[in-house]
């Protein structure tokens, strides 16, 4: 008879793939699948399934995206990357580098990767044009630093992993994870710099250039995006140098916010992303289960018979961001990954001490790949691309750079975090 190991791991699988060829929620079929496997073939009481449920993460995740909806819907945002790209005073050699510190900015003080694309795709792809660069040289370095700013501790990535690897005993690790996050993003951009003809803007800066940075018109910003912009900030300060609760403290500054009136409650409500939120959360009561049915052994099994002591966040890199090209980093391979990366350590015989560098390896794989056209981030640069753009041609070319970035975001993570140990 089959056990329920293996049909929660086909499971997994099943759902991961039609995730990843249709717009079905993986959250909302996790639980679905939960019910069944757990409940009507595994006899467990539908209780112990919701205990699986992760509260206090849907806490923070509502929380965050809540207040900074506030700060998109009333063009908070979206203003203060428009002033700070009209500050390279139109060195456009200058100009990948500083959308890669910008979207890492806004990414980490709590967007995240997606509303940071979001708002900063429009404005990109149209300098893009109007420059004659590369387009998918801004796009990458834009979109890697959102990515690398998304791990940050009180953004969405960097929350998920924070609520996961407290679970496995680590604590006081979301900055090194981050920091070593942006690290693999930065190489990635470093190669995506010269890739796609970064050193052609160093040699020539040509005429009219500047003046369509410096002529960029940016609107003053009104009384509701001003106390916007000081809520963020005390928000930030508070949650990082009086360890305010990330969650309910970004509740308390939005409600602040909403009773000055500076945005539409409704439309703040209704601009938090539930559906990523369900997938996070839907999935974790998933994995929970298949930890407890020993689904997730079972999947650690297989990725270790690939690998070695020395090699296995190679492999678990490559494969975490390979399925990541195709689905979603925070909604699949975060909580899908990281509670199994002790169990990974432990069927290849590594030390309880590469805990901590298999995960970094997880988290930035994950990521780095998410320019794919298929991925949320990659999908947003690709929409916004110019009217006179070839988007086949760009749709292929994010797609190869995404999936390409499984292997060059997995070696890079490698060498960097199990060889190198850093940090």
């Amino acid at each position: 008879m089959v056990s329920l190991a293996v049909v929660s791991l086909v499971a997994l699988i099943i759902v991961i793939i039609v995730s990843c060829i249709s717009t079905r929620n993986i959250g909302v079929m996790a639980l679905g699948v939960a019910l069944i496997i757990g409940h009507y073939l595994g006899g467990i009481k539908v209780d112990e399934i919701l205990k699986g449920y992760p509260t206090s993460l849907f806490i923070m995740l509502a929380g965050t995206t809540f207040l900074f909806a506030i700060a998109q819907i009333n063009g908070t945002l979206e203003k203060v990357t428009k002033y700070v790209i009209k500050g390279i005073r139109g060195n456009v050699a200058l100009l990948p580098l500083l959308l890669f510190l910008i979207a890492l900015v806004i990414g980490a003080a709590g967007p995240g990767p997606t509303v940071t694309a979001a708002l900063m795709a429009p404005t990109v792809m149209l300098l893009a044009k109007e420059l004659d660069v590369n387009p998918l040289l801004l796009a990458v370095m834009a979109g890697n630093g959102g990515h690398a700013g998304g791990m940050s501790p009180i953004a969405i990535g960097g929350i998920i992993t924070t609520g996961l690897t407290a679970k496995l005993g680590l604590t006081d690790v979301a900055t090194v994870i981050w920091l070593n996050n942006v690290l693999v993003h930065f190489g990635t951009s470093v190669v995506a710099f010269f890739v796609f003809g970064g050193m052609k803007l160093v040699r020539s800066q040509k005429k009219g250039e500047s003046s369509v940075l410096a002529n960029l018109r940016v609107e003053p910003f009104t009384r509701e995006q001003n106390i916007t912009l000081m809520g963020l900030i005390v928000y930030i300060v508070a949650v990082i140098g009086f360890k305010m609760d990330i969650g309910l403290g970004a509740f308390l500054v939005g409600m602040v916010l909403i009773f000055l009136k500076v945005a539409d409650e409704d439309k703040a409500i209704k601009a938090m992303p539930w559906g990523a939120i369900l997938m996070v959360t839907g999935v974790t009561v998933m994995i929970t289960l298949m930890t407890k049915v020993g689904g997730i052994d079972l999947f650690a099994a297989l990725i270790a018979i690939f690998s070695t002591t020395s090699t296995i966040s190679l492999v678990t890199g490559f494969v975490s961001g390979l399925i990541s090209a195709f689905a979603s980093t925070t909604g699949v391979i975060l909580p899908t990954f990281i509670p199994m990366a002790p169990i990974l350590l432990q069927k290849v015989g590594a030390s309880p001490a590469e805990l901590l560098p298999l995960i970094s390896a997880i988290v930035s794989c994950g990521f780095v790949v998410d320019m794919s056209p298929l991925s949320t981030s990659g999908a947003i640069y690709l929409a916004n691309a110019h009217a006179s753009a070839d988007k086949s041609k760009l749709f292929k070319n994010l797609l190869i750079w995404g999936v390409s970035m499984s292997v060059v975001g997995a070696i890079i993570a490698w060498v960097a975090f199990s060889l190198l140990r850093i940090p």
